[in-house]
């Protein structure tokens, strides 16, 4: 997070960050490492904006980074600049062979889903 206010973005007044609901997606990690002025420092410039809990491409988006993580980060990468070489030789072998993931959340499922969960709501009021 220091990174992207100090070196990445460092003219920008707000750095909106994406993040999943993982347990170490918080403010309070930033305190646990770094001394708190810093992580205040950091906080100012960073807004959060998290993804649904049960977002079914989020799933995708997990099983393609952990496919990543195997393939091609697996080892110890010396600099920023042999990663974005390493990942970019990755992403180009992915798109030759056409890699995808089955989709099968479609739209009847979808409503299904949602209209449990807003009778849900209905009913709570």
């Amino acid at each position: 997070m220091r990174e992207l206010v100090d070196e990445d973005y460092p003219s920008a007044k707000t750095v909106r960050v994406v993040l999943d609901n993982f347990g170490t997606h918080s403010e309070a990690s930033l305190y646990k490492a770094f001394p708190a002025p810093e992580a205040r420092r950091i906080l100012k410039r960073l807004e959060f904006h998290f993804t649904p809990k049960h977002a079914s491409w989020l799933n995708m988006a997990e099983i393609e980074i952990g496919n990543m993580n195997q393939q091609c980060l697996d080892r110890r990468i010396p600099d920023k600049e042999t990663l974005s070489q390493e990942l970019g030789h990755w992403q180009k072998q992915r798109n030759r062979q056409k890699a995808s993931i089955n989709w099968m959340f479609n739209v009847d499922k979808a409503r299904e889903k949602l209209d449990r969960a807003y009778e849900k709501l209905n009913n709570q009021n």
